[in-house]
């Protein structure tokens, strides 16, 4: 946890939708960090985690094959002594690359200084890594050093953007994600990882900074439309609420946000309905 609080805190701005649970991100993003010394692209996966649906093989194969297209990978791990079966199945999977590895080390600023070492013992143990940087994602620590090692293993080339893009994600599709963020944060923990966002229109007034903004919200069963919907509508204003303030921030401008709720039973094992709400496994 923490990849996507760590590319936003890199490109200054935000991206990439966070949470404290697992497998939020859900496609690949893209984001592009440009300096004096060069351009890093970096491609934001979704962990590498064993599957239990259509939408979790899709999540993986996405990460699983972003691991050969890359100049070096970057691993985000908690600071912590026990090496979990999840975290020996993606050191596996990592040993079958060429790519060189990165370990970083994230949330530092929450452990003693002294504990450290024993963290980077603790995974020198089950993978030989090129480079290892304890980093605070969330406070920005370690974050110029972290940079300047990467720049170490990236190869000379033109750039591949313009210096002012920092994503290949449509404002639509952020726009979505802002919304999912704001539901994963909000609802109960067994509703989330079954949730997923449309945008229906989005369109800007051609008089004033105003932009109307439609989306509706898929869940799967009947039950959870009326957790996410709440008593007297309070649950899905509190979720439309906290992500009109982040899409206006993104859009710097005034938005008009309308959100409905829909019942789409295991859309997570359907290949249609994925693809319906942007994970197509032909685009991976």
């Amino acid at each position: 946890m923490g990849k996507s609080t760590l590319m936003n805190q890199i490109i200054g701005q935000k991206i990439a939708i966070t949470s404290n649970k697992p497998q939020t991100t859900r496609n690949r993003i893209q984001t592009v960090y440009t300096s004096e010394k060069g351009q890093i692209v970096f491609l934001d996966t979704p962990g590498i985690h064993k599957a239990k649906n259509k939408l979790g093989e899709y999540m993986v194969t996405v990460a699983e094959r972003t691991l050969k297209e890359v100049d070096v990978v970057l691993w985000l791990v908690e600071p912590t002594t026990f090496i979990g079966a999840g975290e020996r199945h993606i050191a596996e999977q990592l040993s079958r690359i060429r790519t060189p590895v990165i370990l970083v080390i994230n949330k530092i600023d929450t452990v003693k200084k002294e504990e450290v070492l024993a963290f980077i013992d603790a995974y020198r143990r089950i993978l030989d890594f090129a480079e290892i940087v304890p980093v605070s994602a969330l406070k920005g620590v370690n974050k110029d050093t972290l940079i300047d090692v990467i720049y170490q293993y990236l190869p000379y080339g033109p750039m591949f953007y313009d210096e002012d893009t920092v994503t290949d994600q449509p404002m639509r599709q952020i726009a979505a994600e802002l919304i999912r963020e704001k539901a994963l944060k909000l609802l109960d923990e067994e509703i989330p990882h079954g949730v997923a966002v449309s945008v229906d229109s989005m369109k800007q007034r051609s008089r004033g900074n105003i932009w109307d903004i439609e989306a509706t919200i898929v869940c799967e069963r009947d039950s959870h439309k009326g957790i996410i919907i709440g008593k007297g509508g309070e649950m899905l204003k509190k979720i439309g609420s906290a992500a009109r303030y982040e899409i206006e921030k993104m859009l710097e401008s005034k938005v008009n946000l309308k959100l409905w709720v829909k019942v789409k039973k295991d859309w997570r094992d359907s290949d249609f309905l994925m693809r319906n709400f942007g994970y197509d496994k032909k685009e991976v």
